[in-house]
């Protein structure tokens, strides 16, 4: 990484397993990945390499290091969890070393999704838990929460920011710049659709679980209280979705991505009129608002 960047601002893990800390021109598995070019750093970034069947090869690098633990920096994950509640900002100036280092914007690491099935799949257990679940319950609202709550939602809505980014968002093309330099990668896409998440997940899922009796109760205190957490989880996701768009240098109007923010105030007012957010939803998700 140049000099002109500075160094890392997120802690990084100082063992070699470390894909941001690790050997690149040392022939480990980090270096020979750079740009998906087996290791002459010649790749078009996508995280594929040459290695492995022909089936497994077609397969994204972070889909195939699902299972190889070994490979995964969890520090860097956790500490990734941690800035994107104090410091979100801080969790994207992270970006421009993986470019310098990957030749992609997006993460080839699978550790923050395995972090963030755990800590989702411990909520669910929670919940259900609280609700008094059976287990074949109690295992249906964990798988419900991981596959459909959060990872088919962000692949939604990743999608929806891809298409919306390089159609609207984009400056003009830098001179002497290949297309996929002025391109937003899907894989960032969903990057920061999963980084948007968190926050939320702490807002509702986790928030709520020592209000769940209280908000749901017919008195205009407790639906103020219900309905401005969904109001803060909400504005964190599309807070920490703008950042990760502003922070690539090719997106010009990402303020666009802010738009959202006003009809989420207007619902929000409307709202306190009668309407309470977090009853419903915990009827939605359940069935019943509380025991």
């Amino acid at each position: 990484m140049s000099s002109s960047h500075g160094n890392p601002i997120i802690p990084l893990s100082s063992g070699p397993s470390s894909p941001y800390m690790g050997s690149i021109a040392g022939g480990s598995e980090w270096g020979n990945n750079l740009g998906g070019g087996g290791g002459n750093g010649l790749g078009l970034g996508l995280g594929m390499t040459d290695e492995g069947p022909r089936g497994v090869r077609s397969l994204p690098l972070v889909l195939r290091r699902l299972v190889k633990f070994r490979s995964m920096d969890f520090e860097l994950a956790f500490w990734q969890l941690t800035y994107l509640v104090v410091a979100p900002r801080r969790v994207y100036k992270q970006t421009y070393h993986h470019k310098q280092t990957k030749n992609q914007w997006a993460r080839d690491d699978p550790a923050m999704l395995i972090l963030m099935a755990g800590c989702l799949g411990v909520a669910g257990l929670t919940w259900s838990i609280l609700y008094r679940l059976s287990p074949l319950q109690t295992i249906s609202t964990i798988l419900i929460m991981i596959f459909r709550d959060f990872l088919l939602f962000s692949l939604i809505t990743s999608f929806i920011l891809y298409f919306l980014a390089n159609k609207l968002l984009l400056a003009p093309a830098v001179p002497h710049a290949s297309i996929s330099d002025n391109r937003v990668e899907y894989a960032y896409a969903f990057d920061v659709a999963v980084n948007s998440f968190f926050p939320f997940f702490l807002s509702v899922y986790v928030g709520l679980l020592p209000l769940a009796a209280v908000v749901v109760r017919d008195n205009w205190v407790c639906l103020w209280v219900g309905n401005t957490l969904f109001l803060i989880a909400q504005v964190q996701y599309v807070y920490v979705t703008y950042l990760g768009y502003n922070a690539l240098p090719f997106v010009a109007r990402s303020e666009l991505l802010l738009s959202p923010l006003l009809p989420i105030f207007g619902g929000y007012l409307l709202s306190l009129l009668g309407f309470n957010t977090a009853k419903h939803a915990l009827e939605l998700y359940f069935g019943q608002s509380w025991q």
